[in-house]
């Protein structure tokens, strides 16, 4: 997850001791999550962005029959992939609950001159019509462990996979938590843009194998000419163990999966569903 530059630490907390999760809190943002502020947000996954692309079209080339025109991303947030994907030529059409986001991807792919290629909509990733099919979807980095339970998560790999046309490839990324890996560490790295420079830290604050949610807490510390600013967002993500994926997916046999691959995103060194693997990238295929 990290940009520019990253550091991570475990710190000793025993394997397996677990803490209830609760629920969400904003702390210091007056009610806020760090999904509005698309801008210090969007900075930190950048140099993601082209990594990602690529790796998408080099999918769609491969496995989606005919020509991929109309893709999806369900959970665009900031648009970071949905510019990319309309740069190089796709009709991308974007959804995600967080106006304030939708409204950051609208400027930005209006000010690179493909707005024409895009549509934004607000809505619900478990629950969402459109009028056509789609050639391909995707859905990189973790927003998929945001749908914290079971049902929520086959909701939306249902929904997903009703909207694409047979062939159509769905690319889904997150993380896993091997049994044997510790529960709780902190995941930092800094990003900058002219005369603004982030500094980010991922802290797993609570977490349970049991109930498989783990409450992760953000925090910005933005540091921009006028002074600095600081930012905090706590939000509960499910776990998955590469088990836990393969019953998971049991459940959706309209989606078959291709192919497994890592945070890398190199499509010749394709990865083995297995407990090594903790940055999974699943590409799944409509039957």
């Amino acid at each position: 997850m990290a940009a520019s530059s990253s550091s991570s630490s475990r710190p000793s907390q025993p394997k397996g001791e677990a803490r209830k999760p609760t629920r969400r809190r904003n702390i210091q943002n007056e009610g806020k999550t760090w999904y509005d502020y698309p801008q210090y947000y969007d900075l930190g996954f950048a140099d993601e962005s082209e990594r990602e692309a690529n790796f998408l079209h080099l999918v769609f080339k491969q496995l989606v029959p005919g020509k991929t025109r109309k893709i999806f991303e369900p959970g665009c947030g900031t648009g970071r992939i949905v510019l990319e994907m309309a740069r190089r030529g796709y009709n991308v059409t974007g959804l995600d609950l967080n106006e304030k986001a939708l409204q950051f991807c609208r400027n930005r792919v209006e000010k690179q001159g493909v707005g024409k290629l895009v549509t934004l909509v607000q809505g619900d990733m478990t629950n969402f019509r459109f009028p056509h099919r789609f050639d391909a979807a995707f859905n990189t980095l973790n927003t998929f462990r945001h749908l914290t339970t079971e049902d929520e998560a086959v909701k939306h790999l249902r929904v997903v996979a009703e909207h694409l046309k047979t062939g159509g490839v769905y690319v889904l990324g997150f993380h896993l938590l091997p049994p044997d890996a510790d529960l709780y560490g902190t995941e930092r790295w800094s990003a900058k843009k002219g005369t603004t420079k982030i500094n980010y830290a991922l802290t797993v604050r609570e977490s349970s194998r049991q109930t498989r949610v783990e409450l992760l807490r953000i925090t910005m510390s933005i540091h921009r000419p006028q002074g600095v600013l600081k930012l905090y967002d706590e939000f509960p993500l499910r776990t998955y163990s590469a088990a836990q994926v393969r019953s998971l997916l049991k459940r959706v046999p309209e989606l078959e999966l291709k192919g497994v691959y890592d945070f890398w995103y190199d499509l010749d060194e394709p990865q083995k569903l297995n407990n090594d693997l903790s940055d999974a990238v699943f590409v799944l295929q409509k039957k």
